[in-house]
């Protein structure tokens, strides 16, 4: 099995102030009718979190536990199949093992073994990586790397395609499966996105539930530089992971809802007329 790696860029959680004034975010379309869903923040409220560097994330949003240690840079990962798509599982330990054990062989930085980890919804795989002296953590040249397997008990995300914004997004195994179940397998995939923005907040993270499904909405914004001296392209993102209540699969959707542009004036976030 050819195997690789996913990065995880670690979150810091900063509640912010944010100024409510102002008008709300118009909405170019709405995304389902039947869903109740809380308003588009106001404007001032967007940009203030958009422009905040120390903001990721609401309070409350699941954040690793790796991110809790902010004394060593380090990398977490899971390992992927051959095709590089999606992250493998598996619920025996040695077959997860020697994953791992390829995985690590197969890294331009590869690392010895301190131990493991076993939770409900991976295993993980801790190795002491040793870096040149121009790479990576300058004070120190070496960093743990932490390598993940999913448990096919939790999660399987065989099949998917994580460069596909919508889609066939893998199945939930965890039972009970509950708005708090979605929430935690959303809120942990999100921190292994990557979109190529210089600056991408999540704004609002809600769940809503009907008969057949448990949804999990991250709403996002984005802000693109559309070069020297032009205003910055902002765009409200909902995206909605839905879980069926009956098995457990869960599709992903990317609905683009509101755009406008708007720069930094003197430190200050303005929208752009």
């Amino acid at each position: 099995m050819r195997v690789s790696t996913y990065l995880l860029i670690p979150l810091m959680v900063v509640t912010t102030a944010c100024g409510g004034a102002g008008s709300s975010v118009s909405t170019e379309s709405p995304h389902n009718a039947s869903q109740s869903a809380p308003s588009l923040p106001p404007v001032a409220e967007v940009l203030a979190r958009v422009y905040d560097n120390a903001y990721s994330v609401p309070d409350s949003f699941f954040i690793d536990e790796r991110a809790a240690d902010t004394t060593r840079s380090y990398t977490v990962h899971h390992v992927l199949d051959p095709s590089m798509s999606y992250e493998v599982c598996t619920d025996d330990y040695d077959v997860a093992l020697a994953w791992e054990d390829a995985d690590n062989a197969s890294r331009s930085v590869q690392g010895y073994y301190v131990g493991s980890v076993d939770n409900r919804r991976y295993f993980e795989f801790i190795r002491e990586l040793a870096y040149h002296n121009d790479v990576g953590n300058i004070g120190d040249v070496t960093s743990p790397g932490y390598a993940r397997i999913f448990k096919c008990s939790n999660t399987n995300r065989d099949g998917v395609d994580r460069s596909l914004l919508s889609g066939y997004a893998g199945t939930i195994n965890a039972r009970p499966l509950s708005p708090e179940t979605v929430r935690v397998f959303t809120e942990y995939l999100w921190q292994f996105a990557f979109f190529p923005h210089s600056r991408k907040k999540v704004l609002e993270s809600y769940s809503t539930e009907t008969s057949d499904a448990v949804r999990q909405t991250l709403l996002l914004a984005f802000a693109t530089s559309q070069g020297t001296g032009e205003c910055d392209l902002i765009e409200l993102v909902e995206w909605q992971f839905s879980a069926r209540q009956a098995s457990g699969e869960v599709s992903k959707r990317f609905d683009t809802v509101s755009t406008f542009e708007a720069k930094l004036e003197n430190d200050q976030p303005v929208v752009c007329e």
